[in-house]
């Protein structure tokens, strides 16, 4: 139960809709034992009927009384636990609701390397299947629980003062059930981890095999990747199997041990009906209505130990998340506005998850209004550069600057919200391209939204489209080819009017003239703004302020576009390069 205790705090929150359905459980209980009372009575009062001759007027006014006590506390008692259900189980989604709330903000919270360290597919799986089985417990397993102690404190202390030595007989079974349910909870509880490990397994499967579906059918891969799910699948079967066996035993071994009550309470009643003992066959018929009444929360001591130990078992997955410790985290609340000036001096940055050093003292400045573009090669380092700026990632030695102030003293609300960043591989939503664009700005108009567009260059395309900005993107955008989500990436960015703009490679995938336009759009749109450009193309840097070349995480060459073409080394060959590439074409 050590995993669950994360839980308490939503118990507190709502504990005087917990306390209220306490007491209303137990109303409903004081009415449901009041049945079998007026059931006894009535067989009481016929067998006196019967063996006194009794008048018959009498009786029937006796029955008809007793009738309408035992119709009156049965609809009181399942009135009451309507009420019952309706408290702790809306309580419960209501706890749920705040569970996953927690959950997804805390992923929304953690860094960017925790997303490189676990798979979708598990992160999915813990904030839905583990968070249900969780609330499983919140709520089933907390009413049916609190339902059976108020039963046993009520039922069983009125069964023996009616008949305690036969009270002691049919409470007989109990010991042994509570024994058997300690051997399963243990079993349980090991294979329910299991079972939710292997879900996690399946699930993350499942999603990237969705999500590259395109690369499956292009490879003509999708006989291998069926038997790779098929194989996952069996093994997710079986370990649900290992562990429905285990719960199989819980019913028939209740109903078994219920059975043997009944026995008992006919025989051993039976018995002292004869001798005496007991002075009228009304207790023995109560006895058997007590029993049957037993039967549900006897049984449900089982299935709920098994919602207990599930929980447990999934609570401790997503305990693992809530514990995580984001590696970047908000040094201040105080605002400031950003400017967009931003300095590197002697930075050095490596990766903790592959160690591989991506920037080896890199120093540069560039000023709010200024653009500055970065060439080089794949995995010089690039990237990387914008990610800082962002503060996805702090550096591991040197300092970052913005507006001459270390970046991890700005308010990190502050500075991510200053900042426009177009990433290298454009992300789309599912969504409509107009609710695309806006996710950059969810107040903007129609109109901002048509000249975002236009800046970006993806206007016309988006007209031609036979619902045009209502048109409503697959997943990840694939209804529009590569350029397109690009562009559309751009708008997003524009249309945030941000201080800071980061363009990762992200005209790459359109051709030179629409790349001059939209070049031309931002020089004005970004007049007064921070531009930070990577690029593997000397066309897309040669109008910036400032030029810098990267090669395995250090500056090699620096300057404009002028000074770089008269001088030797990496950029001189690459702008040849292109110029021969581009003269015959």
């Amino acid at each position: 139960m050590k995993e669950l205790q994360h839980l308490n705090k939503y118990f507190k929150k709502y504990k005087w809709k917990l306390i209220l359905g306490f007491f209303i459980v137990l109303v409903a209980r004081i009415f449901a034992i009041l049945t079998p009372k007026f059931s006894g009575d009535m067989i009481k009062y016929v067998e006196n009927y019967i063996g006194d001759g009794g008048d018959l007027s009498e009786l029937k006014q006796q029955l008809l009384m007793t009738l309408f006590l035992l119709l009156g506390a049965a609809l009181l008692s399942a009135f009451f636990t309507f009420l019952m259900r309706q408290m702790f189980i809306v309580v419960s989604r209501y706890m749920e609701a705040d569970l996953k709330n927690e959950v997804y903000d805390q992923y929304q919270n953690l860094s960017l390397s925790f997303y490189k360290k676990n798979r979708t597919g598990d992160l999915m799986n813990r904030i839905s299947e583990d968070v249900s089985k969780v609330r499983m417990y919140l709520g089933p397993a907390i009413m049916y629980g609190v339902t059976t102690v108020i039963l046993f404190a009520t039922v069983i202390p009125y069964m023996f003062y009616t008949a305690p030595e036969l009270t002691l007989y049919v409470l007989i079974p109990l010991p042994i059930l509570s024994v058997a349910i300690y051997q399963l909870s243990r079993l349980i509880h090991k294979r329910s981890t299991i079972v939710q490990q292997y879900l996690s397994h399946l699930s993350t499967f499942t999603q990237e095999s969705f999500s590259g579906i395109g690369v499956i059918k292009a490879y003509g891969i999708e006989p291998q990747t069926y038997e790779n799910f098929e194989k996952l699948s069996e093994t997710n079967k079986e370990k649900n199997l290992d562990l429905v066996k285990v719960q199989a035993f819980f019913f028939p071994l209740m109903i078994a041990l219920i059975g043997v009550s009944n026995l008992l309470v006919i025989y051993i009643g039976g018995k002292k009906y004869i001798d005496g003992s007991i002075p009228d066959l009304g207790v023995i018929v109560e006895f058997l209505i007590y029993v049957n009444m037993l039967t549900w929360p006897v049984a449900s001591v089982g299935w709920i130990t098994s919602l207990v130990q599930q929980a447990e078992a999934s609570q401790k997955r997503i305990n693992e998340f809530l514990k995580e410790k984001p590696e970047i985290v908000n040094k201040t609340e105080a605002h400031t506005p950003v400017n967009g000036s931003i300095k590197f001096d002697n930075v050095t940055f490596t990766y903790e998850d592959t160690n591989i050093t991506a920037l080896k003292e890199v120093s540069f400045e560039v000023n709010q209004g200024e653009t500055l573009a970065i060439i080089g090669k794949t995995g010089s380092g690039k990237s990387t550069i914008l990610e800082l700026i962002g503060r996805l990632y702090d550096t591991t030695s040197g300092v970052i600057t913005v507006d001459d102030t270390p970046i991890d003293q700005l308010n990190l609300k502050d500075l991510r919200t200053s900042i426009g960043y177009v990433p290298q591989e454009a992300f789309l939503f599912s969504d409509s391209i107009n609710e695309n664009i806006k996710f950059g700005n969810n107040n903007a108009t129609d109109a901002q939204v048509i000249q975002a567009a236009k800046d970006a260059v993806v206007h016309n395309n988006i007209v031609d489209f036979s619902k045009g900005y209502d048109t409503i993107l697959g997943e990840r955008g694939i209804t529009l080819s590569g350029g397109q989500k690009q562009r559309v990436s751009i708008a997003r960015a524009i249309i945030k009017d941000p201080q800071i703009l980061l363009f990762d490679d992200s005209l790459s995938a359109v051709d030179t003239e629409t790349e001059e336009e939209i070049l031309s759009n931002l020089k004005k749109v970004a007049a007064t703004k921070t531009t930070i450009l990577v690029s593997h193309r000397i066309s897309s840097a040669k109008n910036a302020d400032k030029i810098i070349i990267l090669e395995e995480g250090e500056i090699i060459q620096r300057g404009t576009h002028a000074d770089l073409i008269a001088e030797e080394g990496y950029y001189q060959e690459l702008y040849r390069k292109q110029l021969d590439e581009k003269e015959m074409e």
